[in-house]
């Protein structure tokens, strides 16, 4: 399976250079194989693009921009729905590719299947019970952090008023002073 990705490398627009070079860098982390399709230079490629995007998605006026994904002749879809798919942790479901093992995509491929099939429940409540555990250990954290960090503020409430206590008793202190001062200079 080849994936295409239909670009124009002659774009005026900072807005489509800016998402076909995402597309691009993207499938080049992944490691998926594809090919580019300029449609800007090749009017072959250009037509194809255009007649292969289903009606639905295309735009208001009837001319799909690029970049425009393919997986051989199937339409995966455009700039938005990769974005989608990127943050979705689908790209692979979306490309029409199998996720590699190990990576997010396949894991939760693998634990829907497992709870879709019903099979393995043991290992999906253990996986429950370790989400479980995990969350009270990360409630346990955050109640100890704010624990501490109320500790820290009586700490600091503390001092402050250890320091207006001891200028208070300066303060006093001089007047006094001032005050005997006076009555013997008298």
């Amino acid at each position: 399976m080849v994936i295409k990705v239909f670009l124009a490398s002659s774009s005026g627009s900072t807005a489509i250079k800016k998402k076909q070079q995402d597309v691009v860098g993207f499938l080049e982390a992944l490691k998926v194989d594809y090919t580019q399709l300029d449609i800007a230079c090749n009017e072959e490629n250009r037509m194809w693009m255009r007649q292969n995007v289903p009606e639905e998605k295309k735009p208001a006026n009837g001319i799909p921009l690029p970049p425009q994904i393919f997986n051989e002749e199937s339409y995966c879809g455009d700039y938005e729905t990769f974005f989608d798919a990127k943050e979705d942790n689908t790209v692979y479901s979306f490309l029409g590719l199998p996720p590699p093992p190990g990576s997010k995509e396949a894991q939760q491929a693998d634990k829907a299947d497992i709870v879709e099939n019903g099979t393995h429940t043991e290992e999906t409540n253990a996986e429950e019970n370790l989400d479980d555990s995990t969350q009270a250990h990360v409630e346990e954290e955050e109640e100890q952090e704010e624990e501490d960090l109320q500790s820290e503020e009586e700490e600091e409430l503390r001092q402050l008023e250890e320091e207006e206590e001891a200028e208070v008793q300066e303060e006093e202190e001089e007047d006094l002073e001032e005050t005997q001062q006076e009555e013997e200079a008298e």
